[in-house]
């Protein structure tokens, strides 16, 4: 379906919307109403230029993405908590009348989107996938639900994610398991795995997430697409109970372009007087171009660090043959390593997660009917948090100041650095969590996403970009490129230019799309 030359009649191709008026106004004569295949290939920058020149309506971009839930969702469970079609339909035929008058209510006008499951949403069900919050309705939106709101974007429903979000396979008891969009067999990451395969399925033109251990990135590895994780302040989160500790989650943009990635960014970042540590950058730079020439720059490869991180056999071949596209770009690309050991971090990053998660869950802990309907793996967090003393939070968080200084060394030599986003290949949905790599035991639930915790730790903006197909099942795994702190733009631009050298990201098509509407 994505396959058809960009010169067939009366489509909405991205050729056509960046053509001008002229060009507009012929392919609407040949076609029209817009075929749905057309507007669900189109990008988000592409989507929201036809939107803004009235080459397509909000009600047929709300009624073929509509169409395209209704026939893969069932399988996938990408999507929950939906809102009626008549509800969405009435609010995408209230865009367009707003169009037809010349008001457009921002950047995502007339988007189909699904928040991610852990946001506050106003007047949708919002669970985390815990069946203590089952039938949690919030009466106000998180501050970048609002700010997505307020851009334009048509909440269609939520995106799946494991229980409180903890762990990279989303399964919950609330709404069950979403599914690899590459193989329904697998796992589709997390803890942003609806959004991840929803967007990969072209059910939304964007997703929204967050990142604490790789949620924005291990998902967006095993399915092919784009995942953000900026610099600490870049989006800032609100309302918080804790807006000086909690330094680690951060909210940011997933898309299947970067450049529609930094659309969305655009929207989700900027200062907030309710977060402290809000960055007071202009977000409208994510919007211009990200074309930057890039020779002569070096990229520094941490690989599985020497060793120490246990991978699934392919996942370092993968990666490895995925660099070239950096020397493509007049890079060099050179083995590195960080002055700290994997050790070390590790048990930095599992203090300081004891620390955050536990803290945010002790209340359901507490109350022992809650409790009961608490998954291991929250328990887990709990107990670690309660067991800890003042002594090892300090600890950790001095080793959190080593983790930042160890990539700052590696700055002084490299623009950029780059790990996998996961340890293993996408594994069977059945299978709760890899308990040993290559040989190697692993001892928590998250210890096989170690990988991604590094750059958690040092606050750093780190993109994740697909690398290519590998393993046994030939399934999707990705690359993390690290930048400098609040670097964020540069991270972008590289990874810009690194899609450009790799054009078959775009071309590659998951089965689940290969068939008609």
């Amino acid at each position: 379906m994505r396959d058809k030359p960009e010169h067939t009649r009366g489509r909405l191709t991205r050729r056509t919307v960046l053509a001008g008026p002229a060009a507009i106004a012929a392919a609407k004569a040949m076609a029209r109403p817009a075929a749905a295949g057309d507007v669900l290939d189109l990008g988000a920058t592409d989507l929201a230029v036809a939107i803004r020149r009235k080459q397509v309506s909000s009600r047929e971009v709300m009624t073929a993405h509509l169409a395209r839930f209704d026939r893969l969702n069932p399988r996938f469970t990408a999507i929950v908590s939906q809102v009626r079609p008549e509800q969405l339909m009435e609010t995408a035929a209230a865009c367009d009348a707003d169009a037809a008058a010349g008001r457009f209510r921002g950047p995502l006008h007339g988007f189909p989107h699904a928040v991610k499951d852990t946001a506050p949403t106003r007047g949708i069900r919002t669970t985390q996938g815990s069946p203590i919050l089952r039938d949690a309705i919030p009466t106000a939106d998180s501050l970048v639900v609002a700010r997505m709101r307020d851009a334009g974007a048509i909440f269609v429903g939520k995106s799946n994610v494991p229980e409180f979000a903890l762990g990279s396979h989303s399964f919950n008891p609330v709404f069950g398991t979403t599914r690899n969009a590459w193989n329904p067999g697998y796992a589709a990451g997390g803890s942003t795995g609806g959004g991840a395969v929803a967007l990969a399925l072209h059910m939304v033109p964007l997703a929204d997430g967050s990142d604490f251990g790789g949620s924005l990135r291990n998902p967006a590895g095993w399915n092919n697409v784009f995942g953000f994780r900026p610099s600490f302040g870049r989006v800032p989160s609100a309302p918080s109970s804790d807006v000086f500790g909690q330094t680690f989650a951060t909210s940011g943009p997933m898309a299947r372009h970067v450049r529609d990635l930094a659309l969305l960014l655009s929207v989700q970042a900027g200062p907030d007087p309710r977060a402290p540590f809000s960055l007071p950058d202009d977000p409208a730079s994510f919007v211009g171009s990200l074309e930057r020439d890039w020779r002569g720059g070096r990229i520094g490869w941490l690989g599985d660090l020497q060793g120490a991180l246990a991978t699934e056999p392919g996942i370092i071949e993968t990666c490895t043959k995925a660099l070239s596209a950096f020397r493509a770009i007049g890079m060099t690309v050179e083995e590195a390593r960080l002055p700290l050991s994997a050790a070390e971090m590790w048990q930095t990053a599992l203090t300081l997660r004891f620390w955050s998660v536990g803290s945010d869950l002790i209340d359901f802990y507490q109350d022992p009917a809650k409790r009961a309907l608490m998954k291991p793996e929250a328990i887990y967090e709990v107990e670690g948090y309660l067991a800890l003393t003042g002594r090892q939070v300090a600890e950790a968080s001095q080793g959190r100041s080593r983790i930042y200084q160890a990539f700052r060394t590696l700055f002084d030599r490299y623009d950029f650095v780059v790990l996998p986003t996961a340890q293993v290949f996408p594994f069977p949905v059945e299978q709760r969590w890899p308990k040993e790599i290559a040989g190697r035991s692993m001892d928590s639930y998250h210890r096989w996403m170690e990988v991604t915790l590094p750059p958690t730790m040092a606050g750093l903006p780190t993109l994740a970009v697909p690398a290519g197909f590998g393993g046994p099942r030939n399934l999707p795994i990705g690359l993390q490129i690290i930048g400098p702190n609040h670097a964020d733009l540069a991270v972008l631009q590289v990874g810009h230019a690194y899609e450009q050298a790799s054009p078959w990201i775009g071309q590659a098509i998951p089965d689940a799309l290969r068939l008609p509407e």
